[in-house]
């Protein structure tokens, strides 16, 4: 039966077992090779709060830090929310189709 994907869909590459881990979204076991994986960082107060800490605090140029959360998803989740796009037959083929580029999220007009 022909193959899909050059990889099969894994990056296991003569490993015969890899972990599994669960998906962030649906708690689906995912082997650990083929989750789809992504750094969500986001702020740790909101930007209302970051203002009000920034009016009291002592110091002037007082950074909060960020949170930094790795999110794990199974494929048919990450499709699902659109962290990745299904790609035509000729681009998962070539190999300037193997070097993912994320899309740029609210790039369209009068955004």
């Amino acid at each position: 039966m022909p193959s899909k994907r050059r990889n099969n869909g894994r990056s296991k590459h003569g490993r015969g077992h890899t972990a599994i881990v669960r998906c962030s979204n649906c708690a689906r076991c995912v082997p650990k090779d083929k989750a789809v994986k992504r750094f969500q960082v986001r702020n740790i107060v909101d930007a209302s709060s970051q203002r009000d800490i920034r009016e009291a605090s002592a110091y002037a140029s007082f950074m909060l830090p960020k949170l930094y959360m790795k999110m794990i998803y199974c494929v048919s989740c990450a499709i699902h929310a659109r962290v990745v796009r299904v790609r035509r037959k000729t681009l998962r083929d070539s190999p300037a189709g193997r070097i993912y580029e994320r899309p740029v999220k609210g790039g369209g007009k009068g955004k």
